[in-house]
C-alpha cells in the first residue's frame, strides 16, 4: 500500500521502513530553494564548487521556449542552498553540466547546452563566460547545420595536445517542425570541441543525413586507444539508427565509416545508450533503447546482438539506469516506456530488464508520461539496489497536453525490485516534474545519503509550461559504503558508464 502522508514526515516514515537500523543520525531537509518564474529540463550534478568540502549543485534552467533569462545556469551552494553564481541564457538550457578543470584553479569549470545554439564553458568558481558558441558557418558545408540544439557531452581522451580531455557533443534537432514532416529536418552535427577555447577540433553530418537528439557516449575498449563512439539518429516520428564509430573517424571527418549497429523504421534513437560489461570480458557492452520501445543489447567488443526486447505499443524518450537488480553478478536495466503515440502519450510504464537475457522481471504502471531517468542505490543493505524515480499523477487517457490546472501530483518514490514495493519519499499536489532526473551521492563526505530532487510549479493546464521551481537537499540517515553505482543522469560521472561497486 502506497502510503499518501504528506511533506517531511513521509520522508522519515519512509526512510525507517526502508532502512531500519538504529542511528542518530536524522533524516532532514537540509534546505529548500525555490526560484520565481524560471524551470528547468535539465538534472542537477554535483562537484565542490567553493571548495568548503561540500559538493555543490549545477543545473540549466531559464524561462520559457525561446526567451531570454537572467537565469540561465545555475550553481547552489550544497550546504545552505543559496545561489553561489547564476548565467543569463538567451533559451532553455536543458542540458546537464559536464565538469572538468580548464582553468588550472583546482575547480572544476562548468560545459553545458541547451536550445538555439547555446554551448557555453563557465568558470566553476564564478560562473563567467570562458567561451561559448557562436553560429557562423553559413557557407560551411558540414558545420551550417550546427545551427540547432547542443545536448549533453562527454569527454574523450586530448586530441590536440594541450593535455586537456576535449568535448564530444551531437548538435541538432529543429523543434519548429511538427510530427512526421520531413521538410526541414537537418542532419546532426557530431562535433569536437577544444574544451580550454572552445575551438572546432572536428565535425561531421550524421552517417545516415537524419537529424539528431541523442547525447553520444563514448568509451576505450581494452587494448586499442582510440576511443570508441556510439551515437544515434532519427526522432519521436523519423527513422533512425544507432552508429559505432572510432573518435578518429570525427577527427578525420570520415563518420560515413560508422558502422550501423541497431536500427528502427518509423522512429529513431534518442535516449543515449548506458555502457555495462554483462558479458564478463571486461568490455563494455552497449544498451540502448529506440524511441519504438525496442531495446538492443549488443556486445562491446564486436557490436554482435546479445539480446533484444521489444516493449509492445509503447514508445520511450528514457534512459536506463544500470544496477544490481536481480542478485547475480550481471548488471541489470531500468526504464520509464510511455503507452501511447507522442505527443499524446496516455500513460507511463516501469520496465525492469534482466542483464543475462533482456527478460522482463518487473513491470508497473505508475504515473504519467514524464522524462526524468531512475537513480539507483542499495537502500536497504540487501545487497540489492532499488530504483529512486519521480513520477508525475494525473488523467494520463487525457493525453499529456491537455490536462487540468489542479490535477498533477509530483511524487518522489522508491521501488524495491525484491518484495516488489512502492514507497512514496515525498507527494506534492500542483507540482510536476517532467525532465528533470533526481541526485544521489553523499553531498558532505558525512557517509550518508543526500538527494537532490527538483520539482516546477504547475497552474496551467500545459506542463510544458515554466512557472517557478523548487530544489531541495535532503539529508538521509541511510549510510553509504560506496559511492552509487548510478547517482544521476546518464550514470554517477555522467558518460553513460555504470561503475560497479568496489
Amino acid at each position: 500500500m502506497q502510503k499518501q502522508i504528506p511533506g517531511i514526515l513521509v520522508l522519515c516514515c519512509f526512510l525507517i521502513i526502508i532502512f531500519s537500523n538504529c542511528s542518530d543520525k536524522k533524516t532532514e531537509i537540509v534546505w529548500d530553494r525555490n526560484l520565481p518564474v524560471i524551470g528547468s529540463q535539465s538534472s542537477p550534478r554535483a562537484t565542490d564548487l567553493n571548495g568548503d568540502g561540500i559538493l555543490d549543485i549545477v543545473m540549466g534552467a531559464g524561462k520559457n521556449e525561446y526567451q531570454h533569462s537572467d537565469q540561465g545556469i545555475l550553481a547552489f551552494d550544497g550546504k545552505t542552498g543559496e545561489l553561489i553564481w547564476q548565467q543569463e541564457a538567451i533559451d532553455q538550457v536543458f542540458g546537464s553540466a559536464t565538469f572538468t578543470d580548464i582553468t588550472g584553479d583546482g575547480v572544476s569549470d562548468v560545459f553545458i547546452g541547451g536550445r538555439s545554439n547555446q554551448l557555453m564553458a563557465l568558470n566553476g568558481k564564478t560562473g563567467e563566460v570562458i567561451w561559448k558558441y557562436k553560429y557562423q558557418f553559413e557557407e560551411d558545408p558540414v558545420l551550417r547545420y550546427a545551427r540547432f540544439n547542443f545536448y549533453n557531452s562527454v569527454l574523450v581522451s586530448d586530441q590536440n595536445g594541450d593535455g586537456l580531455e576535449d568535448l564530444l557533443i551531437q548538435n541538432g534537432g529543429n523543434s519548429k517542425v511538427k510530427p512526421y514532416l520531413e521538410k526541414d529536418r537537418y542532419p546532426g552535427v557530431l562535433m569536437l570541441f577544444d574544451s580550454r577555447t572552445g575551438d572546432i577540433l572536428a565535425a561531421d553530418t550524421m552517417p545516415d543525413g537524419k537529424e539528431s537528439y541523442m547525447s553520444p557516449v563514448s568509451y576505450v575498449q581494452p587494448g586499442n586507444p582510440d576511443p570508441v563512439i556510439i551515437f544515434g539518429t532519427g526522432g519521436e516520428t523519423i527513422s533512425g539508427n544507432l552508429y559505432f564509430a572510432r573518435l578518429s573517424d570525427l577527427v578525420t571527418g570520415n563518420l560515413s565509416n560508422a558502422k550501423i549497429i541497431a536500427a528502427e523504421d518509423g522512429h529513431g534513437f534518442i535516449a543515449p545508450p548506458v555502457l555495462a560489461d554483462i558479458t564478463g570480458d571486461g568490455f563494455p557492452d552497449i544498451v540502448a533503447i529506440s524511441h519504438k520501445s525496442s531495446v538492443f543489447a549488443m556486445d562491446g567488443k564486436n557490436q554482435q546482438i546479445l539480446w533484444h526486447r521489444q516493449i509492445e505499443n509503447t514508445e520511450s524518450s528514457n534512459s536506463f539506469a544500470v544496477g544490481n537488480f536481480t542478485g547475480d553478478d550481471v548488471p541489470d536495466f531500468f526504464t520509464f516506456v510511455s503507452r501511447g503515440q507522442w505527443p499524446e502519450n496516455t500513460g507511463s510504464l516501469q520496465v525492469l530488464l534482466d542483464g543475462k537475457d533482456g527478460k522482463i522481471v518487473y513491470l508497473d504502471s505508475m504515473g504519467c508520461t514524464g522524462f526524468s531517468s531512475p537513480v539507483v542505490y542499495d537502500l536497504n543493505g540487501d545487497g540489492r539496489d532499488e530504483a529512486i524515480i519521480s513520477i508525475n499523477e494525473f488523467d494520463c487517457n487525457r493525453g499529456y497536453i491537455d490536462q487540468q490546472t489542479n490535477e498533477m501530483q509530483n511524487k518522489l518514490i522508491v521501488i524495491d525490485f525484491r518484495n516488489g514495493s512502492v514507497n512514496v519519499v515525498e507527494s506534492l499536489s500542483s507540482f510536476k516534474n517532467i525532465f528533470s532526473t533526481p541526485y544521489i551521492g553523499d553531498m558532505d563526505q558525512d557517509g550518508y545519503l543526500d538527494i537532490i530532487h527538483c520539482q516546477y510549479y504547475n497552474a496551467t493546464a500545459d506542463p510544458m509550461l515554466f512557472l517557478g521551481m523548487r530544489i531541495k537537499r535532503i539529508s538521509t540517515h541511510i549510510p553509504m559504503d560506496a559511492p552509487p553505482a548510478w547517482g544521476a543522469y546518464m550514470g554517477s560521472n555522467g558518460d553513460g558508464t555504470f561503475m560497479r561497486k568496489q
